[in-house]
């Protein structure tokens, strides 16, 4: 069989034994049906396209639903596991801060006790040091007015007797220096000449003073008479320095200024 177009009809041939016979066929007629034949399969097409993208869709939302759990739990997990690490980092740090917050507190406290008590050592001794030293001053200064009138002042027929008893006012060198003064001159001159001399200390006044050791300025006006001679009067500025031996203040240096 075979077929050829003429116009707007095919024509189908017959081939057969007695000969080809010709068939017309209408070809919009077959047109049309071929046309609704597809039209037909589009729209099975279409319809079951939804339902493909559908089930497609919904095997996504699924594996998608299930990727993201996944990583929602491993995360959580992660959490945990860096919450747990932070919790073991963090207990010994603590630990370690109270072990040192102790040791500071037990270890500060007697440090601290005993800076207390050096302080409160050293104010007591500072006070009984200017209680001391303020009492040294002013027994000094009286000691010192004393010694003076007495190395200063003496009569002819009992020149030996005041100066000797003067001497023992005062130690060290000074003391020395004093006896030969009065054994070679004054003791000699007083009976020689007659001569006296009455000393007074109109003032004194502390320079420094400790519990052993302390420097007095004194004031001192001395009348001097010979024989039947008019009374001379003169004033001196000494420097006295004096160190306690004992109970007693004694002058250990005698310098006129």
């Amino acid at each position: 069989m075979s077929n050829f177009q003429v116009g707007k009809h095919r024509v189908l041939s017959l081939r057969t034994r007695k000969g080809t016979t010709a068939v017309p066929v209408d070809i919009d007629s077959a047109t049309e049906q071929d046309e609704a034949i597809v039209v037909e399969e589009t729209t099975d097409l279409a319809a079951s396209a939804p339902d493909e993208l559908e089930a497609t869709g919904d095997a996504h939302d699924t594996n998608g639903t299930k990727d993201i759990a996944e990583a929602e739990e491993a995360s959580a997990e992660g959490e945990d596991t860096e919450a747990e690490d932070a919790k073991d980092v963090e207990f010994p740090v603590r630990k370690r801060r109270i072990v040192w917050s102790r040791a500071l507190v037990f270890g500060a406290l007697p440090v601290l006790a005993l800076l207390i008590a050096v302080a409160a050592g050293y104010l007591k001794w500072q006070d009984t040091w200017v209680r001391s030293s303020g009492a040294a001053g002013i027994e000094s200064v009286a000691a010192a007015k004393e010694s003076t009138v007495a190395i200063l002042s003496y009569q002819p027929d009992s020149v030996e007797k005041e100066l000797g008893a003067a001497r023992d006012r005062l130690t060290g060198k000074f003391r020395d220096s004093y006896a030969d003064l009065v054994r070679d001159v004054v003791v000699p001159g007083a009976k020689k000449d007659h001569i006296s001399a009455i000393a007074t200390v109109p003032a004194a006044a502390s320079v420094s003073a400790t519990p052993n050791h302390a420097v007095a300025l004194v004031y001192v006006d001395q009348t001097v008479t010979v024989g039947n001679d008019a009374p001379t009067d003169t004033a001196s500025t000494v420097r006295v320095t004096m160190d306690k031996v004992g109970n007693r203040w004694l002058i250990s240096s005698f310098d006129p200024i």
